[in-house]
């Protein structure tokens, strides 16, 4: 087979690029490169959040070995798992980790398609060397085409170890990812271009945006709506509405190939797109031996009159589940509550990745007898081992004696 052939081959069965594939095949992003070379004002890296379903967020980090051994774990239960790419949390190619996964990888697992996403800045320098590894696929996340728009999205960019910002910044990060398109479509290799749709910022400035990425070799363009994060410059601007961005579509469709079908997956997103199971496997513990995931939390009997309460003031709910430093614990019975006891949260240990899921199991564990924990707000991962461990989750940002009573 041609490598024209094998490429078209590869083409069919990968669910981002081919709107008729994604019902039928099944994708896995393994989440190894933790680190990023820019800073955009939508973007808050808390790669080890577990609350949000969004692109730069993930239940844990691996290690290219870990990953190479979910890979494998995971095709056991998804055969038609078609794709393996790398999109973070933080970017790819700023991490070394990404280059020594797809090694692992294509050795391993052959037959499946390597693809990867980039904000472009180093592409230019790796494209031959994704290319060599089997990368077929690239996505660039490509946001503006005028440096004056750029400044508005981009708040820094780390280049030759030098922070730059505003114009300067933009006019590297874009000159980097049009030399970066441009040498991966020369390599044969089919490039997706993610844009980032912000209304009252580039939103005006998409359509020549799209010329100009076709212009430099986009095989296929997407266009995503804002999410505003806490936390970032772009936290109160507001997301374009479904009917804006089709309208968008429509009119850029005229110039380049549209993708429609875009769920912005998690940087451990696996399965089909739009049914994300990367929960099924979020305990996965690869060590080298075939170890599989790690067993889950025993459910044990719990009292349904004990609340564990998220409560740092003793007088509302302010604290969410993974970043509460205690838990008052109070007994209700009819109508008359009682603070029975409060639950101290060991906080010196690290909680990013791995960590971060060990700190979780540590608080379910702490809750002792309690059927119901109130918080301000839980992640997935939280929520689900607190199902699995018998205990009912409120939600409530108000006084205590609110939340209890309600």
């Amino acid at each position: 087979m041609s490598q024209n052939q094998q490429l078209e081959e590869a083409l069919s069965r990968h669910p981002c690029y081919n709107r008729d594939a994604h019902r039928e095949f099944a994708r896995m992003h393994v989440p190894v490169a933790p680190r990023c070379n820019i800073q955009c004002n939508y973007c808050n890296r808390k790669y080890d959040c577990c609350n949000e379903s969004r692109p730069g967020v993930t239940s844990e980090v691996l290690t290219p070995e870990q990953a190479a051994e979910k890979v494998a774990y995971v095709r056991e239960r998804i055969p038609n798992l078609s794709v393996v790419g790398i999109a973070g949390p933080g970017d790819p190619l700023a991490n070394e980790e990404t280059f020594r996964t797809l090694e692992l990888v294509s050795a391993s697992a052959p037959d499946l398609t390597l693809c990867v996403s980039t904000n472009g800045l180093a592409l230019p320098d790796c494209a031959e060397r994704l290319y060599d590894l089997g990368v077929r696929f690239i996505t660039v996340t490509m946001n503006a085409c005028d440096p004056e728009v750029g400044a508005r999205i981009y708040g820094s960019v780390i280049w030759d170890g030098k922070v730059l910002k505003g114009v300067e910044g933009a006019s590297k990060l874009m000159e980097r990812q049009t030399l970066g398109i441009r040498k991966c479509s020369e390599l044969g290799m089919l490039v997706k271009v993610n844009i980032v749709m912000v209304p009252g910022i580039n939103d005006s400035h998409i359509p020549d945006l799209v010329k100009y990425v076709k212009s430099n070799g986009a095989y296929i363009v997407n266009i995503l709506p804002l999410i505003p994060v806490e936390g970032t410059p772009f936290a109160d601007l507001r997301a374009p509405t479904p009917e804006e961005r089709r309208e968008m579509m429509d009119r850029c469709s005229l110039d380049a190939r549209m993708m429609r079908h875009c769920r912005q997956c998690r940087a451990d997103a696996i399965g089909l797109l739009g049914q994300d199971r990367s929960q099924e496997f979020v305990h996965f513990n690869g060590c080298g031996s075939g170890c599989g995931p790690q067993e889950p939390i025993t459910v044990r009997t719990r009292d349904d009159s004990l609340f564990a309460v998220a409560s740092s003031d003793g007088e509302r709910v302010d604290s969410g589940f993974g970043n509460a430093t205690v838990f008052r614990v109070y007994r209700m019975a009819g109508s008359a509550v009682e603070q029975v006891g409060e639950i101290r949260v060991d906080t010196s240990s690290p909680t990013a990745g791995g960590s971060h899921r060990a700190h979780i199991r540590a608080i379910v564990d702490s809750l002792g007898d309690c059927g119901n924990v109130v918080v301000r707000e839980i992640g997935e991962m939280p929520s689900r081992m607190l199902a699995d461990a018998g205990v009912k989750v409120l939600i409530s940002d108000g006084p205590i004696t609110d939340a209890l009573s309600g």
